[in-house]
Parts: structure tokens; sequence; C-alpha cells
């Protein structure tokens, strides 16, 4: 077992539980919320090194936030970058026990 480098929980902040997401695990794909600078050769070796699994190939996009009303107040909601990773055949990830 290797020794996790702290900055790889710096590149994956938190996994994505949607019903998108949900529907993309049954194809062996984890989406994962990043950090806005991370890289993809980053997210790829965090990910393997955090959860000890093989990753085929990782998409990202970013999201910029919207503008939304909260109570009666205009607010700008906060840029996010997520990344879809793909796993090797027979790899998994449980996303609901963390980190």
């Amino acid at each position: 077992m290797t020794t996790n480098d702290p900055r790889h929980y710096d590149i994956i902040l938190s996994p994505v539980i949607t019903e998108k997401a949900t529907n993309l695990s049954e194809h062996s794909k984890v989406v994962f919320k990043v950090a806005m600078t991370a890289t993809k050769p980053q997210i790829k070796e965090a990910v393997e090194k955090l959860f000890d699994v093989k990753v085929k190939s990782v998409n990202t996009l970013r999201r910029r936030g919207k503008m939304k009303v909260f109570k009666g107040r205009y607010g700008q909601q906060s840029d996010t970058k997520r990344a879809i990773v793909t796993l090797e055949e027979g790899q998994t990830i449980d996303v609901t026990t963390g980190l």
C-alpha cells in the first residue's frame, strides 16, 4: 500500500451523486467534483492512488456559475469543474463510503 500524497485530496473535492452520475456508474464511470486548476493527468493519478483502481480515461467539464435569486436578492453561483472518470473493466469505486 502506497502512502497517499495530501495533494490528491486537494484535487478530488467530492463525488457527485446525482441521477445522471448514478446512471453513468452502470457503465463503470464515476463523476467527481475537482479543483478548477486540476489537469486530466493529475486527476487520473489522484483517483488511482486514493481508490487503488486503474483509470482508462478522464473527461472534464467546466460549469459556469449561474445568476440566481436567493430570497429576493440576486446572487452568483460558484463556477465548478467536474471529472468523469472511466475505469478499466472490472474496477469499481463505492462513492457512498467517502474518502
